[in-house]
């Protein structure tokens, strides 16, 4: 499947039952974007969760963080909208024993204006919420 954003390859990622209020519509996953990061939802994803460090290093290896970071960085396109989401994702990814706002400033600096979203402000705004 192609990213709706840049038409870039996407990544197929199962969202366990507890995180699918975080999806847009009644998707049971989410795509991202191996070019911007940017989110879409998944109907037939796949079972188990892949290694998502094949986006960047700075991705976090434990699925517990994984899958909530992807979640968040799908939603940074509309902070005001999301604000309640995104805040809940943070404390997910950082009860998982990952810095999120660490991960936001590698993945900036790795895919640059590239992103979907302009990361560097996003992370500045970020800091605020926690």
């Amino acid at each position: 499947m192609s990213c709706s954003e840049c038409g870039g390859e996407t990544l197929a990622v199962p969202v366990p039952p507890e995180l699918r209020e975080y999806l847009p519509g009644n998707a049971v996953g989410a795509t991202i974007c191996r070019s911007c990061l940017a989110m879409g939802p998944a109907d037939d994803p796949p079972e188990t969760i892949p290694d998502l460090t094949v986006l960047d290093d700075a991705m976090p290896s434990n699925p517990d963080a994984a899958v909530p970071m992807v979640l968040l960085l799908g939603l940074l396109d509309s902070l005001a909208l999301h604000r309640a989401e995104i805040t809940a994702l943070l404390e997910r990814v950082e009860r998982a024993g990952t810095d999120p706002l660490l991960v936001v400033d590698r993945l900036a600096a790795s895919y640059g204006t590239d992103a979907h979203v302009d990361l560097s402000r996003r992370r500045h705004q970020l800091e605020q919420l926690l």
